[in-house]
Formats: structure tokens, C-alpha cells, sequence
């Protein structure tokens, strides 16, 4: 039986999920059996990337599921090499091509690339696709509040989304703090710190014994209950059901603010204000 994920309403007024799927790495067929299984198990966020290089296997794991189009969100992003507004607009319907579908439910900037000072230009394309229709929502990624600033004074549009680095190493209060008085929702890259000991923390073991839990179950609710949706990725049947299963308990403030309190900074030097991605 499938996870019921709660949705969420952006500030467009689309929907989103409180928790969503990372596909990054799931190529091939054995990348479609594992978004056919993720779609199964509940997921309705998918979220790829043109730099992923696996767009085409999103859009047909899409029309292999049993579910409803309308009922699942396909996010995708433009890559540095494509910033600037014709680019933009080009990139998008590219994406669209490869996906195979109706349409891109959430189209974002991957990362801002400030040294190429082009990204206001690409959110204008956005913009633009948005209002042809082909794609739903528009927002970005690796964002700072900044950033954020000018491209809501330059272009009048507040995005729906800023995809961003975050984990209890890396809580992102200050951003999050934006992004609420401004309506944004914060979405969350690497929620489970890949490559780090994060899973192995005691202060995990113990709030997760409280709860007959996990302690990846432990962390993805605190994404929950910060008010961002994480995307963990898996192509294991079970742990997608696992890193899900989060809505049938609730940490108290006092598990979250534990859970905080391992905050050191970011793990892999992406910066966005140095660190840039064609």
C-alpha cells in the first residue's frame, strides 16, 4: 500500500509534497524500476535535473506508474550552461522533449552561477514558460537571501520554491527565516547528509528509540516539521517506504532543537556565492 504523503500549497497555489524523491544517479532501466517503485510506494515529488541526465527515465517512469498524471509533481532544472533568456526558454522546452510529457509541473534554476550574472534573465525565460504553459511553478536552487532580493526586485515574481544544501549538519535557519516571510518553500538537497556519519549520531539513536523508529525516519520528520520537503534518494523499494513512512509519530521542540544542535556547516564546499555548475 502506498505512503500517504501530505501536499502542500505553493505560492502559485500548485501543489507540492512534504516529502519527495531524489533521483539523482537513477539511470537506465534499472533507474525506471526504481522511480516505477518510488511512484508506487507513495511518491509524488520526483525531482531530476537536465545535469542529471536522467530526464527521459523520470518521464517514462511516469507513464509506466498507475497513477494519475495530475497527481505527480516532476521537477527539473537549467543548467549554467543554459542561463540567459532565450537559452532559458530553449532549455525548458528541451526538458519537456526529453520528459515526454504534457508538461514540467516545477522548473528551477539549479544554481545561480553569480560570476555569469545571467540568472535574472533566466528567471524572466521562466516567466515566460510559465506563462505559455509549459511549466506549472518556477523557483530556483542554491539560492541565498540575497540573491533572492534581487530576483524579486528585478523581476516582480517571488519564486515557489529555493532548493537548497540542508541537514541537522546544516539547518539553514536564517534562510529558512526568508523564505517564510516571504512565502517560499524550502525544499532540501542531500537531507540525510550522504557520505557523512550523520545516521550514526546518538542523539538520533536515542530520539528514534523514543519512537520505534529509525533514525533516517528521525531526520527526515525534523525536514517536516522545519517546514521543508526533502528529497532523499533511494532505488531500494524499502528504504523509499522507510525514508517516507514519517507521518504516524511527532518529535517534540525540544527532539528538534536537539536534532539542530548538530549543526557544523556545509559538508561539501557549495557555497553559492563561489561554487558554480554548468
Amino acid at each position: 500500500m502506498a505512503i500517504e504523503i501530505p501536499r502542500i500549497t505553493l505560492n502559485d497555489d500548485q501543489p507540492f509534497a512534504e516529502v519527495g524523491l531524489g533521483t539523482y544517479k537513477l539511470t537506465g532501466d534499472e533507474g525506471i524500476d526504481a522511480l516505477v517503485a518510488g511512484i508506487e510506494n507513495g511518491y509524488r515529488v520526483l525531482d531530476t535535473a537536465v545535469n542529471y541526465g536522467n530526464e527521459r527515465e523520470v518521464g517514462e517512469a511516469v507513464r509506466r506508474s498507475n497513477v494519475d498524471r495530475d497527481e505527480i509533481i516532476v521537477t527539473t532544472k537549467i543548467p549554467g550552461r543554459h542561463h540567459g533568456y532565450l537559452e532559458a526558454i530553449a532549455s525548458g522546452r528541451e526538458s519537456l522533449e526529453t520528459l515526454g510529457l504534457d508538461r514540467i509541473d516545477l522548473l528551477l534554476i539549479h544554481w545561480p552561477n553569480p560570476s555569469v550574472d545571467k540568472y535574472v534573465e533566466t528567471f524572466q525565460g521562466m516567466i515566460g514558460l510559465r506563462d505559455e504553459d509549459v511549466v506549472r511553478s518556477i523557483g530556483v536552487s542554491n539560492f541565498t537571501e540575497q540573491m533572492l532580493e534581487r530576483l524579486m526586485g528585478e523581476t516582480g515574481v517571488v519564486p515557489a520554491v529555493n532548493q537548497v544544501e540542508m541537514h541537522p549538519y546544516f539547518p539553514q535557519t536564517a534562510l529558512r527565516a526568508f523564505h517564510a516571510q516571504h512565502g517560499i518553500r524550502t525544499e532540501s538537497w542531500s537531507p540525510l547528509a550522504r557520505r557523512s556519519e550523520l545516521l550514526a549520531e546518538p542523539v538520533l539513536a536515542d530520539i528514534a528509540a523514543a519512537h520505534g523508529v529509525s533514525p533516517t525516519q528521525v531526520v527526515v520528520r525534523w525536514h517536516v516539521q522545519l517546514g521543508s520537503t526533502a528529497i532523499p534518494k533511494s532505488a531500494d523499494p524499502e528504504r523509499q517506504r522507510e525514508n517516507a513512512d514519517v507521518f504516524g509519530f511527532e518529535l517534540t521542540d525540544d527532539e528538534v532543537a536537539r536534532v539542530s544542535s548538530l549543526e557544523r556547516g556545509r559538508l561539501w564546499e557549495g557555497d553559492p556565492n563561489h561554487h558554480e555548475e554548468m
